[in-house]
């Protein structure tokens, strides 16, 4: 027998979605990237952004035609525009006309991805199914540092490109009497928790097939840590095509469903409809 969820577990939970969609749904957010853009040394024009780009040892270039400009920091920049080297999993975003262009590093090659607020994938946007909240999914664990973190190169929605993440430990925790662990990576910035790439029963068939994301508060002195499994999202590639996500480490990919958190997104299902009353504000990288 299922036991209702507390209506202060289930508000929180909403509230959270509410945030969630709102991200998803922001005017500059990955619905809004209209193309992937992989630079070389040679200058070539985009589709979708003003100027000329390329890319060597001093960084991203890009030449302006008369007429085009960027705008750097609210200051219009005509001509020519040095960005200078960008670090990985690094980006600077300058507006256009109509939007913004993200240029960035990923798996050691520079992008460029512009965004516009008016393109159909966000403009389109009718929220995210998901599981719904339930307190079996809220598991305990414990989390064991490597001591010293060890660089992890995993794989991408990308063919051809890894990525390289710290693996700062991993966490223990049951699922009905079932031992199971998971590898952690750093926060979305020094300081800010856990992150946890996986896979697991669920994927393909009611969740995104590729990967699943779930932050985790710092560990507490004796390293205890609460999996929050209703709070697992998709990252931007199950929902575009214009992303460059990690997949998780192979020891991460869990052998039970994980009937909580996100589902393969409506954009993926299009002949499933959404539900009467999920929109882009109704309810993350």
């Amino acid at each position: 027998m299922t036991t209702a969820a507390p209506t202060s577990f289930v508000r929180d939970w909403q509230e959270w979605r509410r945030r969630r969609d709102a991200q998803l749904a922001a005017p500059h957010g990955f619905l809004a990237v209209t193309g992937l853009h992989w630079l070389t040394s040679t200058p070539h024009r985009l589709p979708d952004a003003p100027g000329e780009w390329q890319t060597g040892p001093a960084g991203v270039v890009v030449t302006l035609s008369a007429g085009e400009e960027i705008v750097v920091a609210d200051r219009p920049v005509r001509h020519r525009y040095e960005f200078g080297p960008i670090s990985e999993r690094g980006g600077v975003t300058v507006g256009v006309e109509g939007g913004v262009v993200e240029v960035a590093r990923r798996g050691g090659r520079d992008v460029v991805r512009p965004r516009r607020p008016d393109h159909p994938l966000r403009t389109g946007y009718r929220g995210t199914p998901t599981y719904p909240p339930d307190p079996r999914w809220v598991r305990d664990g414990r989390f064991v540092p490597y001591e010293p973190p060890r660089p992890t190169s995993v794989g991408a929605t990308v063919e051809g490109l890894e990525h390289v993440y710290h693996a700062l430990g991993r966490v223990g925790f049951e699922v009905d009497g079932l031992p199971l662990s998971l590898t952690v990576f750093e926060g979305l910035a020094p300081g800010l928790g856990l992150s946890i790439l996986f896979t697991d029963a669920t994927s393909g068939v009611t969740t995104y097939p590729a990967n699943r994301w779930l932050a985790v508060d710092p560990p507490g002195p004796d390293g205890r840590v609460t999996l929050d499994f209703n709070r697992a999202v998709n990252l931007p590639c199950a929902y575009t095509d214009f992303a460059t996500c990690p997949l998780p480490p192979p020891e991460n990919r869990l052998p039970v469903a994980v009937e909580a958190g996100e589902q393969i997104p409506y954009e993926r299902q299009p002949t499933l409809p959404a539900p009467a009353g999920r929109g882009s504000g109704e309810e993350s990288a």
